[in-house]
């Protein structure tokens, strides 16, 4: 009997110790593994030129900050405070105010920051009410009115900025919705619902919802064409980018992507569509016109090893998260903002290669542009 039990713990010990090596040695494969996808940061040469003409706005969703950065140095200028957790921020037609949606962290935000741009500081906060967790938001024409998501409430809002007040609460009857983009005319939106994996078309002339279509797990990137005949949505659970018919709103094509696609932006003369995928670290460049993979473009740049307080935290273990993109109006560049690595990196259109880094502040995701040439200190 005491032989037997004596074998039965040593079995035990054995397969214990196995087990455990095993475990380390996939550990370490994975590490190695995730080491030869997400290369070092590589060091890139300035510009001559510089990086486009204007300034960046850059959203620092960690520090609840925005940073303007002047395009022909590449520095940053100014720092302003915003909300806490700023997502995303639509810049006026004139490129005078930028207006920030405050979408908070834990405590759901309920604010928009006004930023005047020109004077270089904060001009108000528009208070939403009872509407939260404020995220996707663009300019209309006028200059005086933003279409902003909130999540929380299942609504688009529409709001006068001049005059803080919510104009109008168009229901999405969908979970999270989060982006939303405008046809050329302005007279419909398209919100992406990340919960309920859908795209949500809204008349904006009579206020209502007139079609919900099914896209995909995790809807969350949208964007409409430049000849307002598509509207593409990234599907980040399902790996896909599905193509929507804007008159008809069948879905036309889906397109494999690999691996979290979080965003989508068309070129200024439509010819491409750029799409950050998160997980894989890279933006993917496809032809628009024939809905094939034109180039593949890892960041090249290595997370921060602190994460914790980040939206991601460390669920893509060594991705610089790519999220926001932003095309320059003339085609030339874009810029990408890689929310684990606090880095903004530039890509060349042309020859669809980086060709710069920008830095702002912690955990750098929304990003506007304006025309104007703005001069002060060098952000603290």
């Amino acid at each position: 009997m005491k032989l037997w039990v004596l074998l039965c713990v040593m079995s035990a010990f054995l397969m214990t110790f196995e087990m455990n090596m095993c475990s380390a040695a996939t550990q370490m494969m994975h590490s190695e593994q995730t080491q030869k996808t997400q290369p070092a940061t590589r060091e890139i040469a300035e510009h001559p030129s510089g990086f486009g003409t204007g300034t960046l706005v850059v959203l620092n969703k960690a520090v609840a900050s925005a940073s303007l950065v002047d395009l022909a140095t590449g520095k940053e200028i100014k720092r302003l405070e915003t909300g806490v957790g700023p997502h995303e921020v639509a810049i006026s037609p004139n490129g005078k105010f930028a207006v920030v949606g405050d979408y908070g962290q834990r405590t759901p935000g309920g604010t928009l920051t006004v930023l005047d741009l020109e004077k270089q500081h904060v001009l108000r906060t528009i208070d939403l009410k009872r509407y939260h967790r404020p995220h996707g938001i663009l300019f209309f024409d006028d200059g005086q009115r933003v279409v902003v998501t909130c999540e929380h409430e299942q609504a688009l809002l529409v709001v006068d900025i001049g005059a803080s007040k919510v104009l109008q609460a168009i229901d999405t009857d969908a979970r999270i919705s989060h982006m939303v983009a405008l046809s050329p005319d302005q007279k419909r939106a398209f919100v992406a619902n990340i919960g309920s994996g859908s795209l949500t078309v809204i008349d904006l002339e009579i206020g209502r919802r007139i079609k919900t279509i099914d896209t995909g797990g995790g809807a969350e990137g949208v964007d409409v064409s430049a000849d307002g005949t598509e509207v593409w949505v990234t599907n980040r659970a399902a790996d896909t980018v599905t193509v929507i018919d804007a008159v008809t709103f069948e879905n036309v094509a889906t397109l494999e992507c690999p691996s979290f696609p979080i965003r989508v932006k068309f070129t200024p003369d439509g010819s491409k569509a750029l799409v950050s995928n998160a997980r894989s670290g890279d933006v993917v460049v496809f032809d628009a016109a024939t809905r094939t993979l034109l180039k593949r473009i890892s960041m090249e740049a290595t997370a921060v090893e602190e994460k914790d307080d980040r939206l991601f935290g460390d669920s893509f273990e060594g991705s610089p998260v790519p999220v926001g993109i932003l095309v320059h109006p003339d085609g030339r560049f874009a810029y990408v903002a890689n929310t684990n690595a606090d880095v903004i990196t530039v890509l060349d259109l042309e020859s669809l290669s980086i060709v710069g880094r920008l830095k702002a502040g912690k955990e750098p995701d929304g990003l506007g542009w304006s025309p104007l040439q703005l001069q002060g200190l060098q952000g603290q």
